[in-house]
């Protein structure tokens, strides 16, 4: 095993995960009210579970994670709450749905890490490959569940007409 390039990899894929933790504990608190709540709360749920399974991995490894790369990926997401949205003081539906199009990118690059690592897991026993299964065949379910929640919010912020351009034509 290439230890090296695995620690820097996994660490790279730990500061993802906690920036998606984080954005996904607030879309969660900024939704609990809604009729999505319990949804939401789950899937920052998993995605925080996640994120401890895969410093479990490596640890199980013997890879140090680097603070400073967790560091960043907070960082990173308290950074994109300060995007501009159109609304001044507080968010707008156009803040929602591109925090779920964010957060469905990093989850989809967490399926692309649980496979790297079920191929990994073929030359290193310190891996389960049947975790890292479950990993992603639950990565694979939030993101049937985020382009549900993500359609819904287009639904929400689309579905007015506003296709019309000044004239009143499509």
């Amino acid at each position: 095993m290439h230890a090296d390039k695995l620690a820097i990899y996994l660490n790279d894929h730990l500061a993802g995960a906690t920036f998606g933790t984080g954005l996904a504990r607030r879309i969660s608190r900024r939704g609990r009210s809604g009729v999505h709540g319990a949804e939401l709360e789950h899937l920052a749920e998993q995605i925080a579970d996640d994120r401890k399974s895969l410093l479990t991995i490596m640890g199980a490894l013997g890879l140090p994670a680097r603070r400073y790369k967790i560091y960043g990926g907070g960082a990173a997401e308290l950074l994109e709450r300060l995007k501009p949205n159109g609304v001044l003081h507080s968010t707008s539906g156009l803040s929602s749905l591109m925090e779920l199009e964010t957060l469905r990118l990093g989850v989809e690059g967490k399926t692309l890490l649980w496979r790297t690592l079920l191929r990994v897991a073929q030359h290193e026993d310190a891996l389960d490959e049947d975790r890292i299964g479950q990993l992603l065949e639950r990565a694979l379910g939030q993101i049937d569940t985020i382009e549900a929640l993500r359609l819904a919010a287009v639904e929400a912020n689309f579905s007015q007409g506003v296709y019309r351009n000044a004239t009143g034509k499509r």
